[in-house]
C-alpha cells in the first residue's frame, strides 16, 4: 500500500507527554483517521439511502393513488 505524509504542529508539552507516556501517537493519529473516514463514509450512506426511502414513499404513494384512482373509475 502507498502512503503518504500528513504533518501536525502541537505544543511541544503535549508531545512530551505523549512520549512520556509511551503513546504512539503516528498510530494513534492513523487509527483516528482511518475511524474519521469509516463514520464519514457511513453517515453519507444513510443519507443516500434515507433519500431512497423518500422517493420511494413517493412512487409507492403515486402508485397506490394511481390504484384508487383506476378502480373509481372501473365502478
Amino acid at each position: 500500500m502507498a502512503s503518504a505524509v500528513i504533518s501536525v504542529r502541537v505544543p511541544r508539552k503535549l508531545k512530551e507527554e505523549l512520549e512520556i507516556l509511551g503513546i504512539n501517537y503516528s498510530r494513534a493519529v492513523r487509527e483516528f483517521l482511518e475511524e474519521l473516514v469509516r463514520r464519514e463514509k457511513a453517515r453519507r450512506l444513510r443519507e443516500r439511502m434515507e433519500g431512497f426511502k423518500r422517493s420511494v414513499g413517493r412512487i409507492e404513494g403515486e402508485l397506490a393513488s394511481g390504484f384508487v384512482r383506476e378502480d373509481r373509475g372501473a365502478g
